[in-house]
C-alpha cells in the first residue's frame, strides 16, 4: 500500500511559549495532514534534551520532554493561570533554549503545587512506568541538587548507588522527585491525547529511537551493568563513526557503548522494555544508526576525534529475535544510512524491516548510485532528505553542475520549482512509503536546516510559522499525493 507523510518535530510547531508543544498547533497540524491526504507524521526523539539541545542526547531513553507540555492545556485544567506564565520569547522562527531552561520549570512547578497527587490516573501512571520512572525522577532531582553537573562528578557513594546513600537523598529530595514524576505524567498524558486524536483521523506517528544513550542519563546511572564502563563507571570506549567524505575526523558522538554480553545474559530485557515503551508511544519506530547492531565503531574514551577507533561486532539478528519473541511483530524502520556491508544487508533482510533511501544521495553523474529511485524496493522508506541533511533548496544550490544537470534530467524538471520536482520524484518512486520534510514542502533554505552533524550551539532551533501551512500548500500536497497513488482513497 502506497502512503506518504511529513517529517516535522514537535519542537518546530508554532506556539506562543517559545517551542512547539502537544497543544493546539499540533492538533491543527494533524487536521491539515488529514486534509492533504497524508498518512504519517514523523517526529524526532521525544526525550528530555540536555546540553546541546539534541533530541539524540537525552537524560532518559524512556522519559518525555517537559518542554512539550502545553501550558494552555494546564490553564484549562485549572493548574495554571495566564498570569503564572512570564513569557519572554521574542523569536517565533527559532527556539531560545536558554530562556526555556531558565523559565519553564518554574512555571511547571506552579502547576505541580496545585495538582492533586492522589489522582488515580497519576498513581496508575507511576505504577505502570515503575521500570524507569522513579530512577529518572530521582536522577533529575539529583542533577538539580548538584547544579546540573554530570553524575560522574557526584560523590562516589552516589555514583555507585550505595543503598544507604540513596535512602538519604530519596528522603531529602522527595518533593523534587514527585515533581519530576508529575511532569512526566502530564507530558505522557498530553502526548497520548494527541496520538489518539491523530489515529482517529487516520494519521499515524513515526517515532525516532536513538540507538545509543547519553552517558549523563538516568539509564546509565541506574543500570551501569548494561554499558561498557570501567570500575569507576566511566566509559571505556564511546560511539562514533569513522572519517569519510563528509568529515575528515569522523563523528565523535561520545555515547557509552553497550555491554552486549551482559544484555544477552539478561535476555535483552532492557532493550525489550525500551522497544515496548516505544510501540505504545508510536505507530512505527525508526531506529537511528541501525547498522550499529551489526557492526559498531568504538573510539577510546578521551580521544578528541573519531579518527582512531575500531569496528566491532554487534548482537545482530539475535536481539531482534528476542524482541519479536517478547513483543510479536513490531513496526520498525531501520535507518541503514552509512557503511552498508553484506552483513548489514543480511541483517536487514533477516528482520524484514524497511530501510531508508534519500534522493539527495542519488545523483552522482559518475556512477549509478544505490539511492537512485528506480532501484528502490517496495519495502523501503523514501525521503528527499532528513533532519541531518541540508534542505532540498539548499542542496540544489550547492550541487555540482554536472550532478545538477543529471538530477534535473532524471526527475524530468521542465518548469516550476526544482524542489517540487524532487518531491514528485520521491512520491513517484516504487517505495511503499515516502516522507517529505516540512522544510521542503515550504521551499526553505539553509535558514531552516535542523541539524549539522558534529556541531553544537545552533541546531534543533528552527520552527514553522503558523501561516506557512496554508490552504494553497494543503491543496498542493493533496494534488501531488493523489497523483502518485499515495492518498487515503488510492488503491
Amino acid at each position: 500500500m502506497r502512503r506518504s507523510g511529513v517529517l516535522l518535530h514537535i519542537s518546530s510547531l508554532p506556539s506562543p511559549y517559545g517551542i512547539g508543544t502537544f497543544g493546539k498547533a499540533a492538533y491543527d497540524f494533524v487536521d491539515k495532514l488529514y486534509q492533504a491526504e497524508q498518512t504519517y507524521w514523523q517526529i524526532l526523539p521525544l526525550g528530555p534534551t540536555s546540553y546541546g539541545d539534541s533530541p539524540y542526547q537525552t537524560f532518559s531513553a524512556f522519559a518525555n520532554n517537559p518542554y512539550f507540555i502545553d501550558l494552555d492545556m494546564l490553564i484549562d485544567e485549572g493548574l495554571l493561570t495566564q498570569s503564572d506564565i512570564q513569557s519572554t520569547f521574542n523569536h517565533p522562527r527559532y527556539i531560545e533554549f536558554d530562556h526555556l531552561y531558565e523559565e519553564r520549570f518554574d512555571v511547571l512547578k506552579k502547576a505541580f503545587h496545585r495538582f492533586n497527587r492522589s489522582d488515580y490516573a497519576y498513581q496508575q501512571f507511576i505504577f505502570d512506568n515503575r521500570y524507569w520512572l522513579y530512577d529518572y525522577a530521582l536522577f533529575m532531582a539529583l542533577k538539580v541538587y548538584h547544579q546540573g553537573r554530570s553524575w560522574e562528578e557526584w560523590h562516589e557513594d552516589l555514583r555507585h548507588r550505595k543503598p544507604e546513600t540513596l535512602l538519604h537523598y530519596q528522603d531529602l529530595l522527595k518533593e523534587d522527585v514527585e515533581f519530576y514524576q508529575f511532569i512526566q505524567f502530564k507530558a505522557y498524558q498530553q502526548w497520548y491525547q494527541l496520538k489518539n486524536y491523530a489515529n482517529q483521523k487516520g494519521i499515524q506517528f513515526i517515532g525516532d529511537m536513538p540507538i545509543y544513550i547519553s552517558y549523563d542519563s538516568a539509564d546509565v546511572w541506574a543500570k551501569p551493568e548494561y554499558f561498557y564502563l570501567d570500575h569507576q563507571r566511566l566509559p571505556i570506549d564511546v560511539a562514533g563513526v569513522p572519517p569519510d567524505n563528509f568529515s575528515k575526523d569522523g563523528q565523535l558522538w561520545g555515547n557509552p557503548l553497550y555491554n552486549w554480553d551482559k544484555l544477552k545474559e539478561d535476555h535483552y530485557s532492557w532493550w525489550i522494555e525500551r522497544v515496548s515503551s516505544s510501540i505504545h508511544l508510536f505507530d512505527m519506530i525508526r531506529i537511528d544508526h541501525f547498522i550499529g547492531f551489526q557492526n559498531f565503531y568504538a573510539v577510546p574514551y578521551g580521544h578528541k576525534t573519531a579518527a582512531h577507533g575500531q569496528w566491532r561486532k554487534g548482537p545482530g539478528v539475535e536481539l531482534f529475535h528476542a524482541i519479536k519473541h517478547a513483543l510479536g511483530d513490531v513496526n520498525i524502520i531501520a535507518e541503514d544510512l552509512g557503511v552498508i556491508t553484506d552483513d548489514v544487508r543480511k541483517l536487514l533482510k533477516a528482520t524484514g524491516f524497511p530501510g531508508m533511501k534519500l534522493l539527495q544521495f542519488a545523483f552522482d553523474s559518475r556512477e549509478e548510485s544505490d539511492y537512485i529511485p528506480h532501484r528502490y524496493e517496495h519495502n523501503t522508506i523514501a525521503y528527499t532528505g532528513t533532519h541531518d541533511n541540508e534542505t532540498t533548496l539548499q542542496w540544489f544550490k550547492k550541487l555540482p553542475k554536472t550532478d545538477l544537470n543529471y538530477c534535473l534530467n532524471y526527475i524530468n524538471h521542465r518548469g516550476g520549482h526544482r524542489v517540487d520536482s524532487l518531491i514528485k520524484a520521491t512520491l513517484q518512486c516504487p517505495a511503499n512509503t515516502a516522507i517529505i520534510p516540512m522544510q521542503d514542502w515550504l521551499h526553505l533554505g539553509k535558514e531552516a536546516r535542523m541539524n549539522i552533524p558534529s556541531t553544537t550551539g545552533n541546531n534543533w532551533r528552527w520552527r514553522m510559522l503558523m501561516e506557512e501551512f496554508n490552504a494553497d500548500l494543503i491543496n498542493k500536497m493533496k494534488s501531488f499525493t493523489l497523483l502518485y497513488g499515495r492518498g487515503y482513497h488510492s488503491k
